[in-house]
């Protein structure tokens, strides 16, 4: 179990390096999304490493660090870069940065991931808006003693993904004119992409979409009172249902395509939030 102090220590450090700027919104971007932010105005860059107790993002497209700014005029920290379970963490390690946001008083976190489509109906560069999740297996950041400071020992987890949030992001995807889908995300550690059997699977059980990350860290703000908001960019059909392999470059390029209706996507959803 990580020490309180640790979360302390890291939340101290990132105060003396923004001063008086306290953010209202965590934003986490997934892979191929990051350049999203370098739209903040007035940014603070703080790289992961610098801060103490902090976990360091290896993987491919992350660059590893906060940006704390305003986007269409809220006050946001985004983490252009996540921690993933396949990089050798914990789950708890994952979303430490969720719980020392929470410690800066950031009270809605909105997540994004670049994911493989389940549902056979979606198409590469769309983007899901997702209503729920699927956890089956894998331990989860609540594991082990519960730190009453965060949270309840068992917390609801029926309604993660706020529904008035996700009823804003629809509102907003009509006014910018950008296609939203609405779909359940299930959970993979990876790194290795997934069978074509397990792709199967996912739809038997209702999930529309496949990917490595944001599930812990949607549950780690629920069970510490943030309000979550996520969306999944599918960046290519999942196993099984193209004759190809799945690469992390079609990732990293389908991102870029994307980049301005997602942008345009998100910078709406800011300015009625």
């Amino acid at each position: 179990m990580i020490p309180f102090e640790h979360y302390q220590q890291s939340a101290d450090y990132l105060r003396s390096r923004i001063g008086g700027f306290q953010p209202e919104i965590l934003m986490i971007l997934g892979s191929g999304l990051g350049q999203f932010g370098e739209r903040v105005e007035e940014p603070i860059f703080v790289p992961y490493p610098e801060i103490p107790h902090f976990r360091h993002s290896t993987a491919p497209g992350h660059k590893g660090r906060f940006v704390f700014g305003t986007l269409a005029g809220k006050k946001v920290a985004v983490m252009q870069g996540r921690i993933h379970l396949y990089e050798g963490y914990t789950p708890e390690e994952a979303v430490y940065g969720v719980r020392v946001m929470k410690l800066l008083g950031v009270k809605t976190m909105i997540v994004t991931n670049a994911a493989g489509a389940v549902n056979t109906a979606y198409k590469p560069g769309e983007i899901t808006l997702i209503s729920d999740h699927i956890l089956l297996f894998p331990k989860t950041p609540l594991t082990g003693p519960n730190d009453d400071r965060f949270g309840v020992r068992f917390p609801d987890m029926s309604r993660i993904y706020t529904p008035a949030l996700r009823e804003l992001a629809k509102n907003a995807a009509k006014e910018v004119g950008v296609h939203l889908n609405e779909g359940v995300y299930m959970y993979f550690p990876g790194p290795q992409y997934e069978t074509p059997a397990e792709i199967r699977a996912a739809r038997i059980l209702g999930a529309d979409m496949a990917g490595m990350s944001t599930v812990p860290e949607a549950i780690a703000a629920r069970h510490c009172g943030m309000e979550v908001l996520g969306f999944s960019l599918a960046t290519n059909m999942a196993a099984g249902i193209l004759e190809q392999p799945l690469t992390e470059e079609e990732v990293l390029e389908t991102g870029e395509a994307c980049k301005e209706s997602f942008g345009r996507l998100m910078l709406r959803i800011l300015e009625t939030m």
